[in-house]
């Protein structure tokens, strides 16, 4: 199933009924009345998160979607059935926002949980409502509302504890294979990783956590280099950051700089989302001699001048992914425990996901719009060359 994370429907609720406009008419009633009953409420359109869902691909077909209206209402009083209400289901982590006002609906982060994105119409009434001491005969009725139409964009954000970073080939998709359940594709070239992969890690029993792979970030990744920095916000919600460092990379780069780059490409996302608590993992270590081991690992952390949490770890092998996931678990555990003691805490850590999705949204917007605006501006075409194809002719 293609992995996609971003969506834009048009949602409609339905309209509310009309009010009848009937008197009563029977046989020796010689003064019967009004009897015109009221409309039904027109159904609204909730949103409502499902776990077995874990993409937002059926919205890329169908993109207009309405409920259904309320009935009329008729003579003897009878009241119109309401509108039946449509429900659509989206995968758990889903973000709703009003595209005509840029609104942050609501966020869809437990199982179950339901958002109404557009209010069904309220009904008509009908004459009998209208009837008075003075107004034996009324002929007044109201029309039922229009239902609420919405433009709205659905932007899917996976739910997970721990994020990884780091170049392309740096091993985050073999470090996920290595510690959970998950088997993402692994080669030996760049880009392996094309979506994001969850993985779940059990530490020991009733203790897991969540740890998501998204594809490597390369220089210029906020100029749209590489696979660009779409699949950052994925990282908004993670608590931790695991920064991997290939220690031993074959074209001979430097991981100093590798590591800067990265930074680099995150600070230009999101200032906040750079602010997030991150760990170094040197990978690959095994391909360092034993006792240069050390000195090399201490040597990068020298230069960069990082003061935090150090790991050396083989992600092939499985050597030192052990502690560090005893540690990620307790760093967590740790957390949660001071959130719940201190609700200032978890207002901290809502705030400040709110403001790496409001960065995160607004530097992915300004990548569309300069890339909307390249488009427009290209005049390399050759409008002589039919089939497309931009021919380039050799110097002789």
């Amino acid at each position: 199933m293609k992995f996609v994370d971003e969506a834009t429907i048009r949602v409609q609720a339905g309209n509310g009924g009309h009010g009848c406009l009937s008197f009563r008419r029977e046989k020796y009633v010689p003064k019967g009345g009004p009897d015109g009953g009221d409309g039904g409420d027109g159904g609204s359109v909730y949103l409502e998160a499902d776990t077995a869902l874990n993409t937002l691909v059926d919205y890329r077909f169908q993109r207009s979607y309405k409920a259904q209206s309320g009935e009329g209402g008729a003579g003897r009083n009878c009241s119109g059935s309401k509108g039946e209400d449509l429900v659509l289901q989206v995968p758990v982590g889903t973000t709703v926002v009003d595209m005509d006002t840029n609104e942050v609906l609501g966020d869809l982060t437990r199982p179950g949980e339901r958002l109404k994105v557009a209010q069904g119409g309220f009904h008509g009434l009908g004459n009998t409502r209208f009837k008075s001491s003075v107004n034996r005969a009324p002929r007044q009725t109201t029309n039922g509302t229009p239902g609420e139409v919405r433009n709205l964009r659905l932007e899917l954000k996976v739910l997970a504890d721990v994020g990884l970073l780091g170049l392309p080939n740096a091993g985050k998709s073999t470090f996920i294979r290595s510690v959970s359940a998950a088997r993402p594709k692994v080669a030996n070239y760049p880009f392996t990783t094309l979506v994001p992969n969850l993985g779940v890690v059990s530490v020991q029993a009733h203790q897991s956590f969540v740890v998501a792979d998204i594809p490597g970030l390369i220089e210029g990744a906020a100029e749209g280099a590489g696979l660009g920095i779409r699949f950052l916000k994925h990282l908004v919600r993670t608590r931790l950051l695991l920064h991997l460092v290939d220690v031993a990379p074959y074209d001979g780069s430097s991981p100093v700089d590798s590591v800067r780059s990265i930074v680099g490409e995150l600070r230009k996302f999101s200032e906040t989302l750079a602010g997030r608590e991150r760990w170094l993992v040197f990978n690959k270590v095994d391909m360092l001699p034993e006792d240069q081991r050390e000195a090399v690992c201490q040597a990068i952390v020298d230069e960069l001048g990082w003061d935090g949490p150090v790991f050396r770890i083989s992600a092939l092998s499985g050597e030192g992914t052990k502690p560090l996931c005893q540690a990620v678990m307790r760093w967590i555990e740790t957390r949660a425990e001071e959130e719940a003691e201190n609700p200032e805490l978890a207002e901290q850590e809502a705030a400040m996901r709110r403001q790496m999705d409001e960065e995160a949204r607004q530097q992915i917007d300004a990548i569309k719009a300069a890339r909307r605006a390249e488009r427009e501006n290209d005049d390399d075409f050759d409008d002589d060359d039919d089939d497309g194809v931009e021919v380039v002719y050799a110097p002789e």
